[in-house]
Order: C-alpha cells, then structure tokens, then sequence
C-alpha cells in the first residue's frame, strides 16, 4: 500500500512537469508531434516506476506510410502507458471528455491534438468523429478504445459503433490490439499499483474497403473476434506457463 501510495504522488508529479512542459512547448514552437514524443516519455518513464514489463508481438504489423485507426480492448489506466510507450510512430488518441478537464493534462492534450469525444451527446460525439477524420486525412493514425470504458473484470465488453463508422469513411485499415495483463497491474476504480508483466499483441491490418455503413455490424464482430482471440490464446499461454512452473 506504501509502495502505490508513492508511485502515485511520484506520477502526479511527473504528470504535472511534464504537461507543464507540453503547454510551454506549444507556445514557444507549435507543433503536436513534439508534444506526443513528450507523451511517449511520460509512458516511458511511469512504466519504470511502477516496475511494469510490456512485452510486444507483431509490432510489424504497424504501417509506417499511411495511417491507421489502432483498437484496443481497455482493461486500466495503464493501458493508456502501454499503447503510447509501445506503438512505433505519431498517432493521436480519440479519448472521453472527462480527461481534457484535468487542469494542465487536459491542456497538454488538447496540444497534442488528441481528440476529446463526448459520448452522451451525439452531436458533440460526430463532431469529434469528423475532427479525427481530418487528423486521418492528413496523415495520422488514431487510437481508441472500442468499448468506450474500462473494463470492470478484465473481461472484454460490447464495442460501440463510432469508430467504425470513422474507419469505414476513412477508408484506412483497423489495427486490433490485444492487451492482456494490465488489469492486475492496476484494475478499474483502484490506485493500487502491482509491478508485473504485461503483453500487448498487435494483430494485421484488417482492411476496410468492403464493409459499408449496412455492414458495420459484420466488421464490429471481424475487429472484437480478433482481440478477444488474441486475448484468449495469451491468457491461456500464461496460465500454462505458471502450471509448468510450479510442477
């Protein structure tokens, strides 16, 4: 309990300096590719602390010409830590409107160009869809978390349907990310911290262009089968790891 209640007030610190940093940056040279690099060190440095290991399969499949909407299943804050210390390259995330109110952190944000989604009021929400639309047309990848909260239980929930309608508009691939151990590093609702070991499977590429907005519902399933594959065949591997360890 000692051991979380200091990395907790040492990443509220680290969290402050640096957003602090990531404002000032933003007046002094204006660009959102200088402030995600400060987000990639913020990840790095918290994922140290807390004594987290991020172990990364098939980060080939990330496209470093053209971009992507990356999705993951959300299981803890510390998903947020593992996608941006570990995902190659400049992506800008589509996230709820709850964190762009924290002092500073939402300001940093908001810099960085990361886009704030409201999903109770449709109208605010499509107009973030159309603000990532434009981040996707000029060049950049997108991240989210389909099933819009964390997970209570680690299990993968239902996925909700505005990023599909982006990536089918957008016409650019959907990238499924499994992450499979973070929520008992950190679950839901708990300032906990546990060190340990985490995998984050980074499946192909599934390519849009044949999916229509009738035919959402067909490429919903295609995207969550795949993470929860993933997620099981990864769960299932480390439960007989620890059997054979213990023999």
């Amino acid at each position: 309990m000692v051991r979380s209640a200091l990395l907790v007030s040492f990443s509220i610190i680290i969290t402050a300096f640096l957003s602090l940093s990531a404002v000032f940056i933003s007046f002094t040279s204006p660009g959102e590719n200088k402030i995600h690099k400060i987000a990639y060190i913020w990840a790095k440095i918290l994922l140290k602390l807390s004594s987290v290991r991020v172990d990364v399969e098939g980060v080939e499949n990330v496209l470093t010409d053209s971009p992507q909407i990356f999705m993951s299943n959300h299981q803890s804050d510390f998903d947020i830590l593992i996608v941006l210390a570990h995902i190659p390259g400049q992506f800008r995330w589509i996230a709820k409107k709850e964190l762009f109110k924290i002092p500073v952190f939402g300001k940093a944000m908001r810099n960085a160009g990361y886009i704030e989604i409201d999903r109770q009021h449709h109208e605010n929400a499509m107009k973030s869809l159309k603000e990532a639309a434009q981040k996707i047309r000029d060049g950049k990848s997108v991240v989210t978390f389909p099933e819009g909260t964390r997970s209570k239980d680690g299990t993968i929930k239902q996925f909700k349907q505005g990023m599909f309608y982006l990536a089918i508009q957008s016409r650019v691939p959907i990238v499924p990310i499994s992450i499979v151990g973070a929520h008992e590093i950190m679950p839901k609702r708990s300032l906990s911290i546990k060190p340990g070991r985490i995998k984050m499977i980074i499946a192909p590429p599934v390519d849009v262009s044949s999916y229509s907005i009738e035919t959402r519902a067909e490429l919903i399933d295609k995207i969550r089968g795949i993470i929860v594959q993933n997620y099981r065949r990864q769960v299932a591997a480390d439960k007989k790891l620890k059997i054979s360890q213990h023999e």
